[in-house]
């Protein structure tokens, strides 16, 4: 992490990155691309998601989820920062020329080598299928269905952890304590995911925020009522109503809000507990 000098209220608590153990060259431009974002916006321009737009200027990487490369060692030739994503991603240089850029675990180093087979030594980095992986090693970057690539565990610090293998599923403790079962022919990265510190961070000023796409977010009860339920009244109102609601007037505050029909609920065998 790096501290500031306190030269102004703002820096006294902010918290930073240290950027001092990734590569100083910029990222792949083969492997790059720019995306039009939607600043909270549906297909019609209306305003679906309150409170985003702005931000700076950014690259999307070109992450291989997949890692479909099987029994070609690859060469980390760097660690570089994804502007979208908190988690580090290494560039790979395959033995047969290609490069491909991976999401980072915990502890990878530069020179190292990693490599994605139906078995492969247990190793941060090493991709393999979940039924080959022993009991209680902490995975991230795991398929929900096979050749789907990795969907779920992918945020800084996050990893689930191989709890039990019955009748052709897996069962994995999910980071958010949930337990759920996924096949064993998907496949899962071994490791952690890189840039633990993240949780860390301090903005320490409104600027930070709106330089990440975050706009002002200000209370339902200062707002007119036609913008939210909350809104109007003369001077300091209460809510006027018994349960909280959204701006869209849709019951909030702990109600649970996952279809209770989803298919995919068959595979969670226990809600989290936070």
């Amino acid at each position: 992490m790096k501290s500031y000098n306190p030269t102004t209220p703002s820096r006294r608590q902010m918290k930073g990155y240290d950027f001092s153990e990734l590569s100083k060259s910029g990222p792949l431009k083969s492997l790059t691309s720019f995306h039009k974002r939607s600043f909270g916006r549906n297909n019609k321009g209306r305003v679906t998601s309150h409170y985003r737009g702005g931000g700076a200027k950014r690259l999307y990487r070109q992450i291989d989820f997949r890692q479909d490369k099987f029994n070609i060692p690859a060469k980390i030739a760097g660690l570089e920062y994804d502007p979208y994503r908190t988690a580090r991603i290494a560039r790979l240089h395959f033995t047969d020329g290609e490069v491909r850029y991976i999401i980072a675990p915990q502890d990878l180093k530069v020179g190292e080598t990693v490599v994605t087979s139906e078995k492969s030594p247990l190793k941060p980095g090493n991709r393999m299928k979940l039924k080959n992986i022993p009991q209680g090693t902490i995975v991230y970057n795991i398929e929900l269905f096979p050749g789907q690539g990795g969907k779920i565990v992918r945020s800084a610090g996050s990893g689930a952890t191989v709890l039990a293998s019955d009748g052709g599923y897996v069962q994995l403790v999910m980071p958010s304590s949930e337990i759920r079962i996924v096949s064993e022919e998907c496949y899962a990265s071994i490791g952690q995911v890189s840039n633990m510190e993240h949780r860390l961070i301090n903005l320490g000023k409104a600027g930070r925020s709106r330089w990440l796409g975050r706009r002002p977010k200000v209370r339902g009860s200062v707002k007119n009522p036609v913008d939210h339920p909350y809104g109007g009244g003369e001077g300091k109102q209460g809510r006027g109503t018994r349960r909280p609601k959204t701006a869209t007037g849709k019951i909030t505050g702990g109600r649970k809000t996952r279809n209770k029909k989803k298919k995919s609920g068959k595979f969670i065998m226990r809600r989290r507990t936070k």
